[in-house]
C-alpha cells in the first residue's frame, strides 16, 4: 500500500430534486446570515430571485455582471456590492462562483452556493481572476463554499450544448485527477465513481434533455469530480485551458470539452494504470477513443479552431503553458510535445495520432 496524505475538505452538501425551493432558507439561517449578496445572471439571476423571494428583506443587493474568468475589474465591483453583507448567495455556474470567490477571497465572507452547471467549481477552494488576458489561480480555503444546494430540476433549463460541454469539463476535472500533483488513493477512487456517474447521465441529457434523473447523475458525477480535484489538484489538462481561456476569452466548459481526448493521449504512454481505471469506468477499452467518441456524440466542436482559435494564436501561448507545465506529468511536457498536443487539438485531428 503506497503511503499517502489526504486532507478532507470541509464543506455541507444538500441533494436532491427540490432542494432549492425547499431548504434554501434553512441552510440561510444555519449560517445566520442576515444581509445577503446573491450573485447570478441572465437566467439565474432570474432563478434567484425567484429563489429568494420568500426572505426578499434579507438581500442588500443582486451582482449580475458576472464574465467569464473573472476580470479583476468585474471581482472589484462585486467587492464594493458586498460591503455590508454577510453572506455571498451564488446561483449560476463556474463563472458566477467564481465571482463569488473573488468576493470571499479579500473579504472572508462565506459562500453558499447553488449550481446551475456541472463546473464543480463550488466544491473547490480554488479561485481565478483574469488580468489583461492573463489568468491566475491560486488556493485559499477562504473560497471554498460553506454550503453547497445541487437541485437537478435548477439544471434542466440549460442548453443541451453548454449541459454536455459542462458535463465535459467535470469528466476532465476526473481524468486529471489520476496525476495531478496531490493525487491519492481517495482522490483516484472519487474521480473513477464521478466518470461512470458523467457518462450514465450525459448520452440520456443529449437525447433526453428534460430527464431529471439523467440530470441528478451528471449534478451527482461534477459534485465527485470537483471534490477529487480539490483534493488532487491541477495538472497539465487545467494549466493549458486556463491559459488558453485567460488569452482568447473562449467559453470555459467547451474548451475543457476539446483539449480533454489530447491531454489524455499525451499522457497514457506513461500512465497506463491510470488509463485502465479511466477506460474501465468509461466501460470500454480504450479511454482515448471512447472519450473522443463520446464528444462526438454528444456535437462537441472537435477543434479548438471551431471557437474562433487560430494557429497563430495556438503559437503565441506555448511558452505561457511551458511555464506552469507540472513537473511531474506522467509525460514530460516538452516544447516539441506541447506544440504536437496543441496543434492536434486546435485542428481537431484524431488525438490518438498524437501520444509521445
Amino acid at each position: 500500500m503506497t503511503s499517502f496524505t489526504y486532507d478532507g475538505l470541509p464543506g455541507r452538501v444538500v441533494f436532491g430534486a427540490g432542494a432549492a425551493r425547499t431548504q434554501l432558507l434553512g441552510e440561510i439561517d444555519r449560517l445566520g446570515a442576515e444581509r445577503i449578496l446573491l450573485i447570478g445572471t441572465g437566467k439565474e439571476g432570474v432563478i434567484g430571485a425567484r429563489l429568494c423571494a420568500p426572505f426578499a428583506d434579507r438581500m442588500i443587493a443582486t451582482f449580475t455582471d458576472v464574465r467569464p474568468h473573472v476580470p479583476t475589474e468585474v471581482a472589484e465591483r462585486a467587492r464594493a456590492a458586498a460591503e455590508h453583507a454577510d453572506l455571498v448567495l451564488s446561483v449560476g455556474g463556474g463563472s458566477t462562483t467564481g465571482t463569488a470567490k473573488a468576493v470571499a477571497l479579500t473579504t472572508g465572507l462565506p459562500i453558499l452556493a447553488v449550481p446551475t452547471t456541472y463546473a464543480g467549481s463550488e466544491v473547490t477552494p480554488v479561485w481565478g481572476l483574469t488580468d489583461r488576458g492573463r489568468k491566475t489561480t491560486g488556493t485559499d480555503q477562504r473560497v471554498l463554499p460553506r454550503t453547497v444546494i445541487y437541485d437537478p430540476e435548477l439544471t434542466v433549463a440549460l442548453p443541451v450544448d453548454l449541459s454536455v460541454a459542462s458535463g465535459l469539463n467535470a469528466m476532465a476535472h476526473c481524468v486529471e485527477a489520476f496525476w495531478a500533483p496531490q493525487r491519492n488513493p481517495i482522490s483516484s477512487a472519487v474521480a473513477e465513481a464521478g466518470i461512470r456517474h458523467l457518462v450514465n447521465g450525459l448520452p440520456t441529457i443529449h437525447a433526453a434533455p428534460s430527464d431529471l434523473a439523467a440530470r441528478g447523475e451528471l449534478l451527482l458525477g461534477a459534485y465527485l469530480a470537483g471534490s477529487a480535484f480539490a483534493v488532487a489538484g491541477s495538472g497539465l489538462h487545467h494549466k493549458i485551458c486556463h491559459v488558453l481561456g485567460g488569452a482568447f476569452d473562449l467559453p470555459h466548459a467547451q474548451t475543457h470539452a476539446i483539449v480533454l481526448p489530447y491531454v489524455l493521449a499525451y499522457n497514457l504512454p506513461n500512465a497506463p494504470q491510470a488509463g485502465d481505471r479511466i477506460a474501465n469506468a468509461l466501460a470500454r477499452p480504450d479511454a482515448v477513443t471512447a472519450l473522443r467518441e463520446l464528444g462526438e456524440k454528444l456535437e462537441i466542436p472537435k477543434g479548438l479552431c471551431e471557437l474562433g482559435v487560430t494557429e497563430l494564436d495556438i503559437a503565441a501561448v506555448g511558452d505561457d503553458i511551458l511555464a506552469i507545465a507540472p513537473a511531474d506529468n506522467p509525460t514530460p511536457v516538452t516544447p516539441a510535445g506541447l506544440r504536437a498536443l496543441l496543434h492536434a487539438a486546435w485542428s481537431g485531428s484524431d488525438p490518438s495520432r498524437h501520444t509521445t
